[in-house]
């Protein structure tokens, strides 16, 4: 799971006879701003802060999300990976009929869950459409196939542990690039993007996206 932890910076000094009273003071001990052991899990993504809070400078670089190198009207980069029974799968297997590829950042975080469980749902207005619905993420086959059982997916999960499909796809990362991306694509029976979806917190958005192009093919 992704893990971020705010930088230590130090605080920018005052303006020129700019003073703080202890009353306003950023660090008074009625206000305190950050607990010592504050913790949260949010759609996949780890947050901790440090006991002591602070203020970045102007000058902290911050990387932001790569384009991406797969567009609508292109064939994606071809890949094998395994499945959650550990089989290799190829997209080539996968030609002949529409084809939903989804990217999510982790099995078992929340927005990934509400997801696969949401595709799930929607699993046979997808095979009327005649498509096929592979999600992809960085979880090891095992994880897969707990996950998948768990939840009853009925579709194929397949693990790019070196994020290597993600890459050549071009999958933007979210949040200064600590939380992977959640985009989805569908292909036509020839292999062609006709839709590029990204949408990180509102996960089942997906599915009424995806079906909605569908039916339109």
């Amino acid at each position: 799971m992704a893990s971020l932890t705010f930088p230590k910076h130090s605080i920018p000094p005052l303006l020129p006879n700019q003073t703080l009273s202890p009353r306003h003071s950023l660090f008074s001990r009625n206000r305190p701003i950050i607990s010592n052991s504050s913790k949260s899990q949010f759609y996949g993504l780890k947050v901790s802060y440090s006991s002591s809070f602070s203020i970045p400078s102007s000058s902290t670089s911050v990387k932001g999300s790569i384009f991406a190198k797969v567009n609508k009207g292109s064939a994606p980069p071809s890949f094998t990976l395994k499945d959650q029974d550990g089989k290799n799968v190829s997209l080539s297997n996968f030609k002949g009929k529409p084809t939903v590829v989804y990217f999510y950042p982790a099995d078992e975080s929340p927005g990934c869950t509400k997801q696969a469980c949401a595709f799930r749902d929607s699993y046979e207005k997808f095979k009327k459409a005649g498509a096929e619905i592979v999600g992809i993420s960085g979880d090891d086959p095992s994880s897969h196939k707990a996950f998948a059982k768990k939840y009853r997916l009925p579709y194929t999960l397949l693990s790019d542990e070196e994020n290597k499909v993600r890459k050549d796809w071009g999958v933007p990362s979210d949040l200064f690039g600590t939380l992977a991306g959640r985009e989805t694509y569908v292909l036509d029976k020839n292999g062609v993007v006709q839709l590029i979806y990204n949408n990180q917190f509102q996960p089942e958005k997906h599915i009424d996206e995806t079906l909605k192009l569908l039916q339109s093919l």
